[in-house]
């Protein structure tokens, strides 16, 4: 409320949740807060006199966690807010994902009918993407291969579709595959573009979702 700079806090007996208190605070805050416990010394004959010791003050490491932290919290918030406008949006057009409730991070997904396939949206800070995630789980490894490279036959047929390229990422570091499309027309920081970014994102889902499906259904694998 004074604007101060920095604050001191002095107790005999500091416990975690003081210590806790405090760095939340010096991560949270501007000014800088300090835990000083206080204890009565004597030196030989001498009259008692106060000992400080500094339990919990303010770093770089510690502003600078703070800081990043807010950063989080803030494109978490922002995130979501697309979200809520986004499938609202995308729920006009279609119902692939009408039962998915908004969240916070960088993707939401839905079954494509198979154990392990999804079509996803993607948002990042400037651009979006829609995919066909091909994730069999841990033993799947030779089953991710085996779909995408099945789909992939049929790559040029697909994407005829499609009406546009796809990027067929078969990730052969790693346990899953993906076949995406990636749209640079704005992210969740532009939200006065959002309106365009959900038309454009929510229409090449659609004609994903149409270019993959018969494929999907045709797949010698598992349902869910």
């Amino acid at each position: 409320a004074t604007e101060a700079r920095a604050a001191v806090w002095i107790v005999s007996d500091p416990r975690p949740e003081h210590a806790s208190a405090v760095t939340w605070l010096n991560e949270s805050s501007s000014a800088n807060f300090y835990l000083v416990k206080l204890e009565a010394i004597k030196i030989g004959e001498s009259l008692p006199a106060p000992l400080l010791t500094l339990i919990v003050g303010p770093s770089d490491e510690t502003k600078e966690f703070g800081k990043a932290k807010r950063e989080f919290s803030e494109r978490y918030d922002i995130r979501k807010s697309f979200w809520t406008q986004f499938l609202d949006y995308a729920k006009t057009k279609t119902k692939l994902h009408a039962g998915i409730s908004p969240g916070r991070h960088s993707w939401i997904g839905t079954g494509a009918g198979k154990r392990g396939l999804g079509f996803n949206y993607v948002i990042r800070e400037h651009e979006t993407s829609v995919e066909l995630y091909i994730d069999r789980g841990k033993d799947g490894d030779k089953e991710n291969k085996f779909i995408f490279d099945t789909l992939h036959e049929k790559k040029s047929e697909i994407e005829k579709v499609f009406g546009d390229a796809l990027e067929w990422e078969r990730l052969d570091t790693k346990r899953a595959s993906r076949i995406r499309r990636t749209l640079d027309n704005g992210g969740w920081k532009d939200e006065d573009k959002w309106a365009a970014v959900n038309e454009a994102t929510v229409d090449a889902m659609i004609r994903i979702e149409k270019a993959l499906r018969p494929h999907i259904q045709k797949l010698a694998i598992e349902s869910i």
